[in-house]
C-alpha cells in the first residue's frame, strides 16, 4: 500500500512537470502566432494601400480621359 502511494506521488510529480512544460510551450507558441498575425496584418495593410494607390491612378486616368473628350 505504501509503495503504491509513493508510485502515485511520483506519477503526480511527473505529470505536474509535464503540465508546466506544456504550459510554457503553449505560451511560446502564442507569442509566435501573435508575431505571425502582426506580420499578416502589416502585409494586408500594405496590399490594401497598394490597391488604393492603383485605384487612385486609374481614377485619375479616367478623369483625364473624360476631360480630354
Amino acid at each position: 500500500m505504501l509503495s503504491r502511494l509513493q508510485e502515485l506521488r511520483k506519477e503526480e510529480e511527473t505529470l505536474l512537470r509535464v503540465k508546466a512544460a506544456l504550459h510554457d510551450q503553449l505560451n511560446r507558441l502564442k507569442i509566435l502566432v501573435q508575431v505571425d498575425n502582426e506580420s499578416s496584418i502589416n502585409q494586408t495593410e500594405l496590399q490594401l494601400s497598394t490597391r488604393n494607390h492603383a485605384q487612385e491612378e486609374e481614377e485619375e486616368e479616367e478623369e483625364e480621359e473624360e476631360s480630354d473628350s
